[in-house]
Formats: structure tokens, C-alpha cells, sequence
């Protein structure tokens, strides 16, 4: 009784090509490497431009968060600022919620 399949298992494998896994390392090196360039540095760039932002925020700095309240730095504490949005009004955000700082004379009604 003859089975069709245990011809090709007798047959022997296929010798790999020389060089095969070495291409395969460089392949993955350069795509490291274009993953780092594209997506991680950029990333890494606009976490130490904000950091910057924000360490240097300043009482009378005029401010957007990301919530997209605008309004004027009243006071500057460890964590948190208060920000004036309006006359006699003072809301108290997290340092890292502020997105932008405006120029100076761009908010008028605060």
C-alpha cells in the first residue's frame, strides 16, 4: 500500500542561500532605523519643546489649555497655575494642561 505523501517527505530539503539571515538582520536595522527617524525623534522633539513651555511659564503669560480655555497666568505654582479668564474669574488647571502661550496682547477682554 503506497501513500502519496511519503515520496515528498523522503525528498531532502532545499539547501538555504548563503547570506540568507544576514539579509534578514540588516532589513530589520534599517527598519528600526526608519521607525526612529520617523515616529520616536519627532516625538521626543515636541515632549522637550513642551517641557520647555512649560517650565517657563511666567505670571501675566497669556495662555491656551488643552481644554481651549484662553486666558492670563495669575499665579505659578509647583503643579498648577490660576489663570484668569475673565474679570474676577480664576480657574486653577494642571501646568501640563496649557497647550500654547499666546503673544502678549492677544486676549484684550481679560
Amino acid at each position: 500500500m503506497s501513500f502519496p505523501i511519503s515520496p515528498v517527505i523522503a525528498q531532502a530539503a532545499a539547501p538555504q542561500p548563503a547570506g540568507g539571515g544576514m539579509s534578514m538582520i540588516i532589513m530589520m536595522v534599517v527598519l528600526f532605523g526608519l521607525m526612529y527617524f520617523m515616529m520616536i525623534r519627532p516625538q521626543m522633539k515636541r515632549q522637550k519643546e513642551h517641557r520647555a513651555l512649560i517650565a517657563g511659564l511666567a505670571k501675566g503669560d497669556e495662555v491656551v489649555t488643552n481644554g481651549g480655555i484662553a486666558g492670563r497666568v495669575e499665579e505659578v505654582g509647583e503643579t498648577f497655575i490660576t489663570v484668569e479668564i475673565a474679570a474676577n474669574v480664576k480657574v486653577k488647571v494642571q501646568k501640563g494642561a496649557v497647550q500654547q502661550v499666546l503673544p502678549k496682547g492677544s486676549l484684550k477682554s481679560v
